[in-house]
């Protein structure tokens, strides 16, 4: 193994968040009409309370048999006309209902003639559930749910309850006199944090995106150009009004359209009761957050996305959860969405619960919420957050810390299984859309089909690449020599996968502090050093990803109560670099070279890789068919190299279409702004060679003058 991720996701090193403290007391059934009513303004954030330091355990945790044999209320009502069918029932039991949203939760409903909503939720250690809420003075004995036989699902219909309604679920459990009010696992809106009640939606929306739906899938994305622009729709940048769905699709489809990437991928837009987890927290796996808007604002910003050319790719969270007393945790009085054992169910990183991936019912919960997503919301893709965790069974665990699986090993087989399943039934049901790995290891085939033994994710993270370059553009230049492998490893591996390069959020976080300033030098070098890594990152195979500030090149590291520094647009050095991004962005698109094989080992090859010494590499990207060739040179040094001498594929001009060093990018202006002639002179196994000038901590590109 390469290396493991092993920080922490989002938590204020400061403060707990909520989400880490021990379980609240239930929320009283009776809660006054300011505390349900979304138009109250919300209050500032309580003060966070201690992190928890173990998974709560009742007295004694039942097995399933307990669960099973326990006795249902002998005065319990009959279970009237279902929504639920047997084959509901059967295919959610046996971990295959892709579309349990459509059946469990609150769903408006005619029942004889009359209006109403229907509830349901799994709830299979409960001895008795009812739905509260505004409609029922939150009174638990006024709308009691029956059980759907013995599938642990309880349902019932409750008349005049329309979209608005404020509920939750009333559960009292058959152990250790557990009773708790639970928001919807199911819910498809939510109150705005910290208020934690569910409400009853159903809104009509009306896509206007046939076109780019409809050409989503056509090609192989493999060779597509893809430039993820990644954000936090909170920060990105303050609006008058506040922050919302709608009011940022102007804003943001300009800023993206202007930048030229290709796609957008928002951090997770799922319900959270604490900011500062930044989404990666979540209670609600089928509700876009209410701090934004409704659920049909959000379909509004995808489909003004979708209409501007521009993907949507959201970060998805099915690894963990966290321990709020109105989530998932404990639900019925077990442990019913988590582990038991908390060696298996309770993360020591993130204080948070772990999914039981071997719960048939969980997998039926965890593959729905994907599949909501794609097909409610359009999104185009899944990033699947902290899959390394998934995979393995003693992630971030001392010795002792953890249960091996069946065989003895450290592989956690549920979680493969349920990724395969996940991946499966993504490229079953909805071509064109990808799902994307957060995956820091060396695990093998994460993007390689299930019928061959992988994982079936379409793309991986490479963090291995950027771990590398990010240590070696932080080092002084005179050092990189000894260091040049950082730069060269990533040819061991480049073709094990499936890549995408990342510059992501957490890189730019928790004192690790912004791109800029992990730039070695003085003020010139570390802009001269960014503009290198952007170029460097966009010349090397695969697909790319940007987190937002990286076009501002921020002093700030990111912070999610703040709005970027927009106001840095006003000095020359910082818009030079978004100048370079946009062109990046552009070369990348226009040339087949630098993105028709990124996962193919024959559009790339080294011409100069083993000039450590100058700190000197060039490489040469083509396409498929050999009609297009881009030659790259880099050199990360600030002393500039005259007469070098690098071979090409083609004879005649080559003319030169990017180099960070210009100077309406900031840069000094060396370069070769006239192009070069090819020599005539075999080189670096090429049939002809140019000679070129190499500015200082620099990235230049060529192609030949009859190409582009």
């Amino acid at each position: 193994m390469r290396r493991r991720k092993t920080h922490p996701k989002p938590v204020d090193p400061a403060t707990a968040p909520e989400s880490n403290a021990e379980p609240r007391a239930a929320r009283p059934s009776g809660s006054g009409p300011a505390e349900r009513t979304r138009a109250t303004p919300r209050p500032a954030p309580a003060p966070a309370a201690p992190a928890a330091p173990e998974l709560p355990a009742p007295p004694v945790t039942p097995d399933a048999a307990e669960v099973a044999a326990a006795a249902r209320p002998a005065a319990a009502p009959q279970r009237p006309w279902s929504r639920l069918g047997e084959l509901d029932l059967h295919l959610f039991n046996e971990g295959r209902h892709d579309r349990a949203y459509e059946k469990l939760g609150a769903h408006l409903h005619r029942h004889e003639g009359v209006d109403g909503a229907w509830f349901a939720v799994w709830a299979p250690a409960a001895r008795y559930v009812a739905v509260i809420g505004d409609f029922n003075g939150w009174d638990p004995g006024a709308h009691p749910l029956v059980p759907c036989g013995a599938s642990g699902i309880w349902e019932t219909f409750v008349p005049g309850v329309g979209k608005g309604a404020v509920y939750k679920f009333r559960i009292e459990s058959h152990f250790n006199g557990y009773k708790v009010d639970k928001a919807d696992p199911y819910g498809r809106f939510h109150e705005v944090a910290p208020r934690t009640a569910s409400i009853v939606w159903h809104g009509d929306y009306e896509w206007g995106d046939e076109r780019w739906m409809a050409k989503r899938g056509d090609g192989d994305f493999h060779r597509k150009p893809i430039s993820i622009y990644e954000l936090h729709i909170g920060s990105w940048r303050k609006l008058d009004g506040g922050v919302t769905y709608r009011n940022i699709a102007d804003p943001l489809i300009e800023h993206v359209r202007d930048l030229g990437f290709t796609h957008v991928e928002f951090m997770p837009v799922m319900e959270h009761p604490f900011d500062g987890s930044w989404g990666y927290q979540v209670t609600g796996l089928f509700a876009p957050t209410s701090r934004f808007g409704t659920p049909e604002d959000l379909k509004y910003l995808i489909d003004r996305l979708h209409q501007a050319d521009i993907g949507v790719i959201l970060d998805w969270v099915p690894s963990h959860f966290p321990l709020d007393a109105h989530g998932l945790a404990f639900f019925d009085g077990t442990h019913l969405y988590e582990h038991a054992d908390p060696r298996q169910g309770f993360h020591p990183d993130w204080k948070t619960a772990i999914f039981n991936f071997g719960r048939a019912e969980v997998v039926s919960f965890l593959v729905s919420s994907a599949r909501f997503w794609l097909a409610q919301f359009h999104a185009d893709g899944l990033r699947v957050d902290a899959v390394a965790s998934m995979l393995y069974l003693d992630y971030s665990r001392d010795e002792g810390g953890w249960i091996p699986n069946e065989y003895g090993g450290r592989e956690n087989l549920d979680a493969i299984r349920f990724l395969r399943r996940l991946n499966e039934m993504v490229g079953g049901q909805f071509p064109g859309a990808l799902t994307i790995a957060e995956e820091s290891t060396a695990w093998p085939m994460v993007s390689r089909p299930t019928s061959s033994g992988g994982l079936g994710f379409h793309l991986k993270w490479d963090m291995g690449w950027m771990h590398d370059t990010l240590r070696y553009m932080q080092l002084d230049p005179i050092h990189r020599k000894f260091h040049h492998a950082d730069l060269t490893f990533r040819g061991l591996y480049a073709w094990n996968e499936n890549f995408v390069l990342p510059l992501s959020h957490d890189e730019v976080v928790h004192g690790k502090g912004s791109l800029l300033r992990k730039m070695h030098g003085d003020l010139w070098q570390r802009f001269a050093n960014l503009r290198a890594l952007l170029a460097a990152m966009y010349a090397t195979p695969g697909k790319k990803l940007l987190f937002m500030g990286a076009e501002l090149a921020t002093w700030n590291e990111w912070y999610y109560a703040t709005e970027l520094d927009w106001h840095l647009l006003q000095y020359p050095s910082h818009r030079g670099v978004r100048d370079l991004l946009r062109d990046l962005n552009r070369l990348y698109r226009e040339h087949d070279a630098l993105h028709e094989a990124d996962c193919e080992p024959e559009g790339f090859t080294w011409l100069d890789v083993e000039n450590a010494e100058q700190s000197v590499c060039v490489t040469l990207r083509r396409n498929r068919a050999g009609t297009d060739h881009v030659v790259v040179a880099m050199n990360f040094t600030p002393v500039p190299r005259t007469g070098y001498r690098v071979g090409v594929p083609l004879a005649g001009r080559w003319r030169e279409i990017l180099n960070t060093d210009a100077q309406h990018y900031g840069g000094s202006g060396v370069g070769n702004p006239e192009g070069v002639t090819a020599t005539g002179m075999p080189w670096s196994n090429q049939r002809d060679s140019v000679i070129l000038t190499l500015p200082p901590l620099a990235v230049v590109m060529l192609a030949p003058e009859s190409s582009g």
